[in-house]
């Protein structure tokens, strides 16, 4: 049996180990195959593994010190896939994201400020560059407080993280298909890649209200293939090309609030409905209200002046609110925040099946 170093960590509404990049098998296709092994990809359960037998809890982080001048510390996100042994580390997480901060620091890759602790970081997935402000009273990591984040119970320490560049994250362009509104199948979408690429489509046009629960889409057979159907055609739209095998772009089911929110979304992982709502996904969702002429700035009646600084969005556990901030001569360029909280759940050793059975 190998002997790995691992963290398990809860980030925002998902969980999954946190490794060091160092511990890891530097050629990708034995770390993949180790990181399936680890976590039991292959069955519903991933019961021989440490993964939750959900997207949510099938996910990867590794860290590691970083060599750009703008970041103290790399992140590569990996998606484990829960019954397929396959792995995509094409999207970033912004989940998983929030435990990033704290890992960095506790193990020493970040020095702890008294009071709170900006850590820099890089995701290698896109490229892109957030910040992470997370309490550190004594300059260590405090995981206590009286943050709540619906999709988790109780309460923690804020953890806020401020996405500086991400728009076009994969494609390079905020609107891929350089339109804001598309028309696919005779369904107008917006295709839009702020933090992840996504496809934004009004409930009601595939015959949905938009407050269904995630069992109940889950069940859809029908609804679902018509879904990856539009999610297929948009991934050829935005220059992804074939993305069959790929988790993005992400279909998003969007429709009028409920609860006195901005907008209510049902977000597809792609091919089940998340319990809550990806943070990266929040990103461009927020973005969304504030593009002129995008299927949701329209369903919310148009741009309002000044532009909207905050928006809540509603999901299937609840609600996130997104602090949205215009910088450039003109306001011309989006940034967005949110706070999240983490926790520290375990931390020392995954074991891993021996070599010569992983290369089997």
């Amino acid at each position: 049996m190998q002997r790995i170093p691992c963290v398990l960590m809860r980030g925002g509404t998902s969980k999954g180990p946190v490794f060091l990049d160092w511990d890891l098998p530097a050629v990708i296709a034995e770390r993949d195959e180790l990181l399936l092994n680890v976590m039991g990809s292959g069955h519903e359960l991933e019961i021989d593994g440490i993964g939750g037998g959900s997207p949510q809890t099938s996910k990867v982080a590794i860290v590691s010190p970083s060599l750009h001048p703008d970041a103290d510390v790399d992140y590569l996100f990996v998606q484990v896939m829960v019954s397929q042994r396959r792995v995509d580390s094409a999207p970033n997480c912004g989940n998983m994201l929030c435990a990033v901060g704290p890992f960095a620091i506790e193990q020493g890759l970040v020095k702890g400020t008294p009071g709170r602790t900006r850590v820099r970081i890089r995701n290698v997935n896109t490229g892109t560059f957030i910040h992470s402000e997370v309490c550190t009273p004594d300059g260590k990591v405090s995981y206590e407080g009286d943050t709540a984040i619906d999709g988790v119970p109780g309460t923690a320490a804020p953890v806020q993280l401020t996405f500086l560049d991400a728009a076009g994250s994969k494609t390079g362009k905020l609107l891929p298909t350089g339109n804001t509104q598309d028309v696919i199948d005779g369904i107008a979408v917006t295709c839009i890649d702020m933090a992840m690429p996504m496809v934004l489509i009004e409930a009601s046009q595939l015959g949905k209200r938009g407050d269904e629960s995630p069992a109940e889409l889950d069940a859809d057979k029908d609804f679902l293939r018509r879904l990856e159907s539009l999610r297929l055609q948009a991934g050829l739209a935005m220059g992804l090309g074939d993305v069959s095998d790929k988790v993005i772009p992400k279909p998003v089911l969007v429709s009028p609030a409920n609860a006195g929110g901005t907008l209510q979304v049902r977000y597809f992982m792609p091919h089940n409905c998340h319990r809550a709502l990806a943070i990266t996904g929040s990103i461009g969702l927020a973005t969304a209200c504030v593009i002129d002429g995008s299927i949701v700035a329209q369903m919310l009646g148009g741009i309002s002046t000044p532009r909207l600084e905050a928006v809540r969005i509603e999901h299937p556990s609840g609600g996130i609110d997104v602090v949205l901030s215009y910088t450039g001569v003109n306001g011309e360029t989006i940034q967005a925040s949110v706070v999240r909280t983490a926790r520290r759940l375990f931390s020392g050793f995954v074991y891993a099946t021996d070599s010569q059975r992983l290369a089997g």
